[in-house]
């Protein structure tokens, strides 16, 4: 499939604040996801790389223990097995890849 339409993809909310359109590629996953203030990823890893993109708002991201606010203009790129975490410091829009496909996201 070519062309996805993101709008009309049904929305899932994997955590309390989280809400995205998930849809995956031949080799990658992505989210496009809309997060609310005080909303938080617990610290995790998996073996995918992940990229996050911000398009709005901004995000506290924890890799390996290194943590810096991402803002639009600022990418976060976590390598495979990497620990990490985020935490909502205001409200917005940001678009995570992961490669290869995260089979857990359906």
């Amino acid at each position: 499939m070519p062309f996805i339409h993101t709008g009309d993809l049904d929305p899932i909310e994997k955590r309390k604040g989280w809400s995205g359109r998930l849809f995956h590629s031949q080799n990658m996953t992505f989210v496009h996801w809309r997060f609310e203030n005080g909303a938080d990823i617990h610290e995790h890893a998996h073996p995918q790389e992940e990229v996050w993109e911000i398009l709005s708002g901004a995000l506290e991201v924890t890799i390996d223990g290194v943590t810096q606010v991402a803002r639009p203009g600022v990418v976060a790129i976590i390598p495979p097995n990497a620990a990490h975490s985020v935490r909502v410091v205001r409200a917005g829009v940001a678009i995570v890849i992961d490669h290869p496909i995260r089979p857990d996201f359906a």
